[in-house]
């Protein structure tokens, strides 16, 4: 982590220097011709807008931790561009997307658990101190985390009684391994096409669904004017506004019943978890009454717009300096995310199902509902909203899987 002092700690300076980077990046990517064309055929836009942010904060020239644009990004300007993205959504062709999607998240989760115990036994032959003692305790509550997300997370390190520093470290190891997955996966977003010819997926229904946006859009395209702009930001942030007022009273009631439910292990008492779920409720919502028509002078890419300020916020929260305090504990987390990997790989092929429903599936549960629409919209900003339905289910698998995954890391130590 770091040690010294970022040399700067202005969040405003700091968001300057992230629009400044999205800014270049986007200029650049547009260029026709010449070094910058040849230079974005390797490497995708939003690949850059993720790990350049996260080179400076890795050199301290930004500290990613200790500046509040995350918690805001995540908590105004996701939800934002959820209503915004949702908008112009064909519910009807999300669903019919088919059972692939499913498999594919579900294989994701399956992945997470198989690869703990891997990954356990692998280090076991290779370096035996890293998994010994009490190490497996920390284990659990990266699977908590990965399967669903923070209050997973945090039920597993109570269930199974985690040491705070063992549970620290393991913290560390979650943000950087979870941060390269991702990265991995922004980049083979951009070699879809390559892909899907290798595994014969059947892209129709994604296509079906990107066409009927696209025409949607062609057919309602007008020159957007202040009114409209102001009218899109008064959706997107209004309805970003009655999900945190609905967010309140919501957990507040749940915290109220029954402290044996345990509903708490299931996210149900994360004012984030909600907020997620009114702000996309509401979108897909409105996308059956006459504001879909904002479509048409822009409320997806406004959206957009913002789910790149998200993704520039999430890149500074990546130190590669955390490799410093128990490399091999990364190496673990290495090998763990490689067989999750491993095992979407194979199921991919053997369903013929599309990258998009492998990488989707994947960051659902590696990064939950923050980074998910993410991934997804690197595919294509209408399919935005598949990630946070996906992400959702995680939260309510969390803790089953953590939890099994625990009693059989538990067995594997002792």
């Amino acid at each position: 982590m770091q040690t010294a002092a970022p040399l700067v700690t202005n969040d405003a300076v700091v968001l300057g220097i992230l629009a400044a980077i999205l800014g270049l990046v986007f200029w650049t990517s547009s260029r026709p011709s010449g070094f910058w064309k040849r230079f974005y055929t390797y490497v995708p836009a939003l690949l850059l807008c993720y790990l350049v942010p996260a080179i400076l904060n890795t050199l301290g020239v930004i500290d990613g931790h200790a500046s509040k644009l995350y918690p805001v990004a995540r908590d105004y300007l996701l939800p934002s561009a959820l209503v915004l993205l949702c908008i112009a959504i064909d519910f009807g062709a999300i669903v019919r997307l088919g059972p692939k999607a499913i498999v594919m998240f579900l294989t994701g989760t399956v992945g997470i658990m198989f690869g703990a115990i891997a990954s356990f036994e692998i280090m076991r032959l290779i370096h035996p101190e890293t998994v010994a003692g009490e190490t497996w305790r920390g284990m659990t509550t990266i699977t908590g985390a990965w399967i669903g997300g923070g209050a997973n997370q945090a039920a597993m390190k109570e269930v199974f009684e985690v040491d705070a520093t063992l549970f620290g470290q393991f913290v560390a190891v979650d943000v950087l391994v979870a941060n390269v997955w991702m990265a991995v996966l922004l980049f083979l977003a951009s070699r879809a096409q390559a892909f899907d010819r290798w595994t014969g997926a059947d892209l129709s229904a994604i296509n079906a669904l990107k066409a009927r946006i696209e025409t949607y859009q062609a057919e309602h395209a007008r020159m957007p004017t202040l009114t409209d702009f102001m009218i899109i930001l008064a959706v997107g942030i209004g309805v970003t506004g009655l999900s945190h007022a609905l967010t309140g009273p919501t957990v507040g009631w749940i915290a109220g019943l029954p402290q044996e439910w345990r509903l708490q292990d299931y996210s149900l008492t994360s004012s984030f978890f909600w907020i997620v779920v009114f702000a996309t409720t509401f979108g897909l919502l409105l996308s059956f009454t006459r504001a879909r028509s904002l479509e048409g002078a822009g409320a997806s890419t406004i959206g957009s717009a913002m789910l790149y300020f998200l993704v520039a916020t999430i890149g500074m929260q990546m130190d590669l300096n955390a490799l410093l305090d128990r490399p091999w504990l990364f190496l673990l987390g290495l090998i763990w995310i490689s067989v999750h990997g491993g095992l979407l790989l194979l199921v991919a092929k053997l369903i013929r199902a599309p990258l998009f429903f492998m990488a989707v599936g994947s960051q659902a549960n590696v990064g939950g509902a923050a980074s998910a629409p993410v991934v997804a919209s690197a595919f294509h900003p209408a399919l935005a909203p598949v990630g946070v339905l996906l992400a959702v289910l995680g939260y309510a698998l969390g803790t089953y899987g953590a939890y099994l995954t625990g009693l059989m890391l538990r067995a594997l130590a002792t």
